[in-house]
Parts: C-alpha cells; sequence; structure tokens
C-alpha cells in the first residue's frame, strides 16, 4: 500500500503509517500468540500423559504387590492343608492295610483329589503370577474317573473335528466340567453322567447330563459355582445353559473357537 501511494504520488499521511504498521505487526503477533498457546496446549498433554502413566504404574504395582501376597496367603494356607488332607489319606490307606475295598478305594480318592486340588493352587498361583494355566479337556477323562464310584458312573464321549481350540476356550471348558461334575458329586443322586465334547464349525460344545434328580428343586442351583460358571463362559464369548434335561440335570456350554471344521 506504501509502495502504491507513493507511485501514485499521494500524500503520505501518519494515519496511513500507522496502519501499514499495526497491520504488519499484527499478524505476527497473533501468529507467535497462536504457536506460544499451542506449545503450551502440547506442554500441558505431555505432562497430563506422563501423570496418567505414573499413576497407571502405581497402580500396577499396587496390583502386583496384592497379587503376590495373595498368592503367598493362599499358598501358605490352602496348600499346608491340601497336603495334611493328602497325607493324612495316605496314611490312613497304609494302616488299614487290608481293609475293604470301598475304604481303600475312598481313601484313595481323598488322596488323589487333594493332591489334584494342590496342584490346581499351584496353577491358579501362577495365573496370578500372570504365567499360563495349561489344564484344559485332556484331562477330563482323568478327572471323570477320579470322581467315578461305586454308585456313579461318569463317561466320557468325544465327537467332531479333532482342530485344537484356543488356550482360553479349552481351559474354561474343562472348568465347567469341573463344577459340573462337582455338583453332581454334591447334590445329585445320580448313577449315571455323561460328558459330551463336540466340536463345531467355529464353535465347541460340551455337555454334561446325568440321571439324578432334575427340577428346580436341586440344591445349589444359583450357587456361587454356577454363577462362576456363567462368567466364566461369558468372558471367552460362550452361553451357557442349566437345568433340568432328560432324565436329570444338564449343563450345557456353547464356546466360540474363532475357527471352521
Amino acid at each position: 500500500m506504501l509502495v502504491s501511494a507513493v507511485i501514485a504520488g499521494s500524500p503520505v499521511r501518519v494515519f496511513t503509517v500507522t496502519d501499514l504498521v499495526v497491520m504488519g505487526v499484527a499478524p505476527v503477533a497473533t501468529g507467535y500468540a497462536l504457536r506460544l498457546h499451542r506449545e503450551r496446549a502440547d506442554q500441558t498433554l505431555r505432562v497430563q500423559r506422563a501423570e496418567a502413566d505414573r499413576l497407571v504404574a502405581e497402580a500396577d504395582r499396587v496390583l502386583a504387590e496384592d497379587r503376590a501376597r495373595l498368592a503367598r496367603d493362599v499358598h501358605d494356607s490352602v496348600g499346608h492343608h491340601l497336603t495334611a488332607i493328602r497325607m493324612q489319606a495316605t496314611a490312613a490307606r497304609r494302616v488299614l492295610d487290608g481293609a475293604p475295598p470301598v475304604a481303600d478305594r475312598a481313601l484313595g480318592t481323598i488322596a488323589e483329589l487333594s493332591s489334584s486340588a494342590l496342584e490346581e493352587v499351584r496353577e491358579m498361583l501362577s495365573t496370578l503370577r500372570d504365567v499360563p494355566v495349561g489344564v484344559g479337556l485332556g484331562e477330563v477323562e482323568q478327572l471323570a474317573e477320579r470322581l467315578s464310584g461305586p454308585d456313579r458312573r461318569i463317561t466320557v464321549s468325544w465327537s467332531g473335528a479333532a482342530a485344537p481350540v484356543p488356550p482360553a476356550v479349552d481351559h474354561t471348558a474343562y472348568r465347567v466340567v469341573q463344577e459340573a461334575l462337582t455338583n453332581v458329586v454334591r447334590h445329585s443322586t445320580a448313577g449315571r453322567v455323561e460328558v459330551r465334547v463336540r466340536r463345531d464349525q467355529g464353535l465347541l460344545v460340551v455337555t454334561v447330563a446325568d440321571d439324578g434328580v432334575g427340577g428346580a428343586g436341586r440344591p445349589g442351583l444359583e450357587g456361587q459355582g454356577i454363577r462362576g460358571m456363567r462368567e466364566r463362559v461369558r468372558s471367552v464369548g460362550g452361553t451357557l445353559v442349566v437345568g433340568p434335561g432328560g432324565a436329570g440335570w444338564s449343563v450345557r456350554a456353547e464356546l466360540p473357537t474363532g475357527r471352521v471344521g
């Protein structure tokens, strides 16, 4: 504007120079102010992120300490008692050498169950320390054998493709079978129990059915065990149905495997 005014021969007045100065300085000042504001905002964001990271790290540390403390407490308490039970049952079998087969088998079952429970406690403690748990459907037949007795026969059948399933689904399926069989032993008069494992396309179906007392009157219908099963199944995106089925009671879990065939 100043050059144009000079070329045109127009007189340069004071307010024109002032206007030119203002127009020249104002964008620079505005840009500088915006840059300062942006840098300040970035610095504030970095501080907030650093504080958030510190809080997360602190929470992780506290959680890790709590998990370690819980692992120690469970190991010292539950592990001790399970070991004592196993030792007492083993000693009783030795002392009662020649006892009736039923008594010997009962003591043997107590020793085996306490040993198995001790191993599972150790596995759960490993979970608290972020170590993967290896128990799965491969142990179902051993589980059924341990819980079978003179008045109760548990069978396991397999069908469908033999493709492997994700570890989390495999572990969940085992826990469902374990809890269902435990409920049969505790609350049912069933003499025959069937565990059926079927692998469909992208789905693992586990069913535990017995010929014992059915209907809504069975004790422990919605106890802690069944709620635990529901939570486990839900955590892997599956569904669980528990209730009367056939001649007795049925537990059916459908677990997505993310595989086809």
